[in-house]
C-alpha cells in the first residue's frame, strides 16, 4: 500500500460527515507505519477505544470506514476469527459495526463483523505479527493468494457498507 496523508485519510470515510472525519484521529506517526506490508491501513482511537477506522484502496478509489467494535467480557478466554485475514485469535477479536453510508446510515442502519481487534489484519497475514500459538491454520494457498482473500473479504465488507 502507498503511505497515506491525513488529508487522504480524512477525505476517505464514506460513512460518516465530514466534520466527523475532520475530528477523527488520525495517528501522527503516519510516517513509521510499515506501509510495504499493509493492504489497508487500520487503527484504533486511543482517545476513544471503542472506535477503530479502516482505510482501503479498493477498486473504485480509497475509501474509509468509521467503526465500533464491542467490549469482550473480561477473562475470555474464547478463540475468535476474523472475518477479513481468518486469524484465529484468543480474545483478540471483536465485533466491529460500521454505520452505513448515505441514509441508510442516518437511519441507524449499520453492518458488522468479527475483525482483529487491533486492525492488523496484514501483519497477521505476512507473518509479520503473531497471535499465538494455532493462529494461523495450515493452509496451501500462497502468501499472494491469501492476501488477495483478505482483500475480497475487505471489499464485501465496504460493498455492505455503502450498499
Amino acid at each position: 500500500m502507498k503511505p497515506l496523508t491525513e488529508q487522504e485519510i480524512r477525505a476517505s470515510f464514506v460513512n460518516c460527515t465530514k466534520g466527523e472525519a475532520k475530528r477523527l484521529s488520525v495517528p501522527h506517526d503516519l510516517a513509521d507505519r510499515p506501509w510495504d506490508d499493509l493492504d489497508f491501513f487500520g487503527w484504533r482511537d486511543p482517545q476513544a477505544p471503542d472506535r477503530g477506522y479502516l482505510v482501503a484502496p479498493l477498486a473504485d478509489g480509497l475509501r474509509g470506514a468509521a467503526l465500533r467494535s464491542t467490549h469482550a467480557p473480561s477473562g475470555q478466554n474464547r478463540r475468535s476469527l476474523c472475518r477479513l485475514c481468518l486469524t484465529a485469535h484468543t480474545g483478540g477479536v471483536s465485533l466491529m459495526v460500521a454505520p452505513k453510508a448515505g441514509k441508510a446510515g442516518k437511519q441507524g442502519d449499520s453492518v458488522g463483523a468479527y475483525i482483529c481487534s487491533d486492525l492488523a489484519c496484514s501483519l497477521y497475514v505476512r507473518g509479520k505479527k503473531d497471535a499465538g500459538m494455532g493462529s494461523r491454520l495450515p493452509e496451501t494457498l500462497t502468501l499472494e493468494e491469501k492476501i488477495e482473500r483478505t482483500l475480497g473479504n475487505l471489499t464485501a465488507f465496504f460493498a455492505k457498507i455503502t450498499a
